[in-house]
């Protein structure tokens, strides 16, 4: 089976992992261990966790869980639950035990995997007595058809306003978000990726799991990334790109530690997703590391990305996320018209990689999709050249005295501070005004930066009325398990001042 450009990938993941299989060749490398998985022997590995599924009576659509880190296991996990014709329910280790309890209920999982070093968080969050199961299981089962339209999928989204909610990928759409990903970034055979990210979030199942799978290449995995071991890791596994959040751009700009001459000439490039990124930031690591930085846009209800900037020596934006590769992106006004190039409005998007459904959420479900297009609840502007230009979330926006400002805006002045590596403006209730504007930053160790001076950088460059009235120090700014900042939780963990 091969990647075309025009053409979403057919078939199942199955139907995939059999034809990488017949051809052979190295699948994962795990940075940890130093082992290597070929794909023949993942696809047997996946056959046999799916035929203990398929003997212990699961049917066919149903969901089993994986709760797991990224490992071997969990990966040969992952694949099994697919190939069996399950759906493969990931759990987020990083939401706490009560979101834990609620995805394995909610999506009435009847078995999971469980990696050894997650059994003590799954027995406290198992109310709705989950049986584990090992990978293993007898070779004479005969598995479930599988199809194209097929459940594959369940992720559970953060849930920051409300309960999680699950999101169903068939296997054309999972499939799909691999080859938006493929596609945009000119994968092939020869390539390895780097997954530093957890793969019970759609970046690192998606982006580098599927994409690798779908273009032929193969991938390269930490359990969790090092900023000390990351350019070695790099290096030693023959990675040629790598996926990451913005959290850890910043995290490597401002490390002691950088790839040598022969890692650096290897790479491609690296990808940045899930929130927005520094153009300072940006700028900054590819000086100093002279590697391109390719800044895309995704969700979990389109299998990850949307959109991507173009590899170079293609033109890039930098501050954009970049142009639509493998679906149909729109940006539309509350009542669904398309607005004109450079005027502000709702991200929508259309294509293969979008999401079937909420799982046992019609009305979730209704109301996030308006005449077959999904919103995405970020505000935008595209430019003449299809270039989107993100100015916040729905959600998120600061209203004060009934104006509209952008959270990212301030993000973007605190940034360019040379100590601020991490940074986050906020809403906070105010009597006079409605809403009014504060910010938490991390800094470097050793600074001497002090909220004064931040305060009036911002202020200079934003003026008096969109600036903080306050700016808050964190060791750490809370963040979900991407690595993307979390603003709306600041509220409730900040003071009043």
């Amino acid at each position: 089976m091969k990647l075309t450009r025009d053409t979403p990938p057919s078939g199942t993941v199955r139907d995939w992992l059999t034809a990488r299989a017949d051809s052979g060749g190295t699948a994962i490398v795990f940075a940890d261990t130093g082992e290597a998985l070929d794909w023949e022997t993942l696809l047997a590995q996946a056959r046999a966790f799916a035929a203990n599924l398929t003997a212990r009576g699961a049917a066919k659509g149903e969901s089993v869980a994986i709760v797991a880190p990224n490992t071997r296991d969990s990966i040969v996990a992952l694949y099994g639950a697919l190939v069996g014709g399950f759906r493969a329910t990931m759990i987020n280790l990083a939401a706490g035990r009560d979101a834990i309890s609620y995805a394995l209920e909610h999506s009435e999982a009847r078995f999971a995997y469980v990696h050894p070093d997650c059994h003590v968080l799954f027995y406290e969050a198992n109310g709705s007595e989950v049986s584990a199961v090992s990978l293993t299981g007898p070779a004479d089962v005969a598995l479930h058809d599988v199809s194209a339209d097929d459940h594959a999928l369940l992720m559970y989204t953060s849930g920051t306003t409300g309960r999680p909610k699950g999101v169903v990928h068939t296997h054309a759409s999972l499939l799909a978000g691999g080859w938006t990903t493929a596609i945009a970034h000119e994968l092939s055979p020869s390539d390895r990726g780097f997954c530093v990210l957890p793969i019970f979030h759609i970046n690192g199942l998606c982006v580098t799991v599927i994409g690798s799978l779908v273009s032929g290449g193969s991938l390269a995995m930490t359990a969790r990334f090092s900023a000390s071991r990351f350019w070695k890791q790099v290096g030693d596994t023959g990675a040629t790109w790598f996926s990451v959040v913005p959290t850890i751009i910043s995290h490597l700009l401002h490390g002691g530690t950088a790839p040598d001459d022969s890692c650096r000439a290897r790479l491609r490039f690296g990808r940045s997703a899930s929130s927005a990124l520094a153009v300072d930031t940006q700028s900054a690591f590819e000086a100093r590391f002279s590697v391109p930085i390719i800044e895309t846009m995704g969700l979990t209800e389109t299998a990850a990305q949307i959109l991507s900037n173009p590899l170079p020596p293609a033109p890039r934006k930098i501050g954009s996320p970049g142009i639509a590769f493998g679906c149909e992106v729109e940006i539309q006004s509350s009542d669904g018209a398309k607005v004109a190039p450079g005027s502000e409005g709702e991200i929508v998007v259309r294509g293969p990689n979008v999401m079937l459904e909420y799982l046992r959420n019609s009305d979730a479900t209704a109301a996030s999709f308006r005449n077959g297009w999904l919103r995405t609840g970020d505000l935008a502007r595209m430019d003449k050249d299809g270039f989107v230009f993100v100015s916040g979330r729905l959600k998120e926006l600061i209203i004060k005295g009934g104006e509209n400002i952008a959270p990212r805006e301030i993000d973007e002045v605190l940034y360019t501070h040379p100590d601020v590596i991490e940074a986050a403006a906020f809403a906070r209730s105010c009597a006079r005004y409605g809403e009014t504007v504060e910010a938490a930053v991390r800094v470097r160790t050793g600074s001497a930066i002090e909220a004064a001076e931040l305060l009036e950088i911002c202020r200079q460059r934003l003026g008096d009325f969109k600036a903080p009235d306050a700016i808050h120090f964190l060791q750490e700014l809370p963040k979900g398990p991407s690595g993307k900042i979390q603003r709306l939780k600041l509220p409730d963990l900040l003071p009043q001042t």
